[in-house]
């Protein structure tokens, strides 16, 4: 019967990122029906720890957080959890020998968006690193399915479109982690004079490693190559949308990429991929 409760597990995996993530979502049906579910179980374990930091506000998020921890280690060590998203998310680790390093990394990123931090740029990489860039090794390891030759290959652009990934987040959302959640992620800047001339910066720094992303999707296996060029396109559209825009606009408005554009990008994406990359 344990058979059901995995199903369950994985369902709710999915729909979280159904929930939360339309672009991810689409990303996520371009891959290979056999690696889906854990790219949702990875999602949905990702999304659960970033709400506790970023959304329950009013309750001990410190204590939510360091709960979950206990819980994810006690998960991995005993194979299984009563919770269903970290039941699915034990299962992919075990299955695909994901690195517990990866899972401590990102908890501890976490934990620093629970403190006032002045990002310098180590504080600024550290952060990265393990809320974003070490999401894209762990995806990578399913996408390898325990290639280590072929996982260590590709592990650098994986990082680089983590990071560009988490930097484009990082302008949409400026107005709420800063006027909201009092975060701000970009080192040494003062968001009182943040301009054009810091943004263009950004963007630039942005732009180099959506680059050489690039070059590293077109050398993942086939069963995962157009789903994560997908969700590149998806960010690659709300990163030209970004780029239109002020930095006063960004400032003042959470810039979005509308459903129907998002379909009109994935046709457009198949389109390419089967010109470029086939």
């Amino acid at each position: 019967m344990k058979k059901l409760f995995d199903e369950l597990a994985y369902d709710v995996s999915k729909k979280t990122t159904q929930k939360y993530s339309t672009s991810f979502s689409l990303g996520i049906l371009a891959l290979k029906p056999s690696i889906r579910k854990s790219i949702y179980a990875i999602y949905g374990y990702v999304r659960l720890a970033d709400e506790i930091v970023d959304s329950f506000h009013g309750y001990d998020k410190e204590k939510l957080l360091n709960r979950l921890n206990i819980e994810t280690h006690n998960a991995l060590e005993e194979g299984i959890s009563l919770n269903p998203i970290l039941q699915s998310f034990q299962e992919t680790v075990n299955k695909y020998h994901i690195d517990k390093k990866l899972i401590e990394q990102f908890l501890h990123s976490m934990a620093m968006d629970l403190q006032k931090i002045d990002y310098n740029s180590e504080l600024y990489n550290e952060y990265i690193y393990g809320s974003a860039e070490v999401v894209g090794l762990m995806c990578l390891q399913v996408f390898t399915e325990g290639n280590k030759e072929q996982y260590e290959k590709l592990k650098p652009y994986a990082m680089k479109l983590g990071s560009a990934f988490q930097k484009i987040n990082f302008l949409r959302d400026l107005k709420d982690d800063y006027q909201i959640l009092g975060r701000t992620y970009f080192p040494d800047i003062d968001m009182g004079v943040f301009d054009n001339y810091v943004k263009c910066q950004i963007e630039r720094e942005i732009e180099a490693e959506f680059s050489e992303a690039l070059e590293g999707i077109k050398k993942l296996p086939s069963s995962s190559m157009f789903g994560v060029y997908l969700a590149y396109k998806y960010y690659l559209s709300l990163f030209d949308k970004i780029k239109k825009k002020s930095s006063k606009e960004i400032l003042e408005n959470r810039i979005r990429i509308p459903n129907s554009q998002k379909v009109f990008v994935a046709f457009e994406s198949y389109l390419r991929y089967k010109a470029t990359f086939l």
